[in-house]
């Protein structure tokens, strides 16, 4: 399970260390892709195969569906972690999520999220002051 929230650096070939904490699961293989919100989404294997087996599923007919799968599997590119713990973020992944060199790595349960910093900062603010509105819809969902 990944939870928590870390502040790494981008060198300057691409490379971004992983929280130790982090890294036995993702020895085995991961998954960097394009993730919503202008950030990164980075999986295990084992979830990332889940989360491809669904998506195989949805009707190619709906635009919706062709759209996310296009998102999210177009932009995936395999990773594997280096001695030191670190992952190589493709060029057009970096740009995708405007990745500078001050990042934040989140985990939330499945997956790893990279995002540049002054967006986390951002996006983090914003939602922290709606947390009131998020949670009463969430409690509608019975959560």
């Amino acid at each position: 399970m990944f939870i928590g929230e870390y502040s790494h650096t981008i060198d300057q070939k691409g490379r971004i260390a992983i929280p130790v904490k982090f890294r036995s699961q993702l020895r085995v293989g991961a998954i960097v892709t394009r993730g919503l919100d202008n950030c990164l989404f980075l999986y295990s294997r084992k979830d990332w195969d889940k989360l491809a087996a669904k998506l195989s599923q949805l009707p190619i007919s709906q635009a919706n569906t062709r759209a996310f799968s296009r998102l999210m599997l177009a932009g995936a590119m395999d990773v594997k972690l280096d001695t030191q713990g670190r992952i190589i973020l493709p060029d057009y992944l970096r740009k995708f999520a405007f990745l500078r060199r001050k990042t934040v790595i989140t985990g939330l349960l499945n997956r790893l999220e990279i995002w540049d910093k002054q967006k986390w900062d951002s996006y983090k603010a914003n939602t922290e002051k709606s947390s009131g509105e998020i949670a009463e819809a969430l409690g509608e969902l019975g959560v």
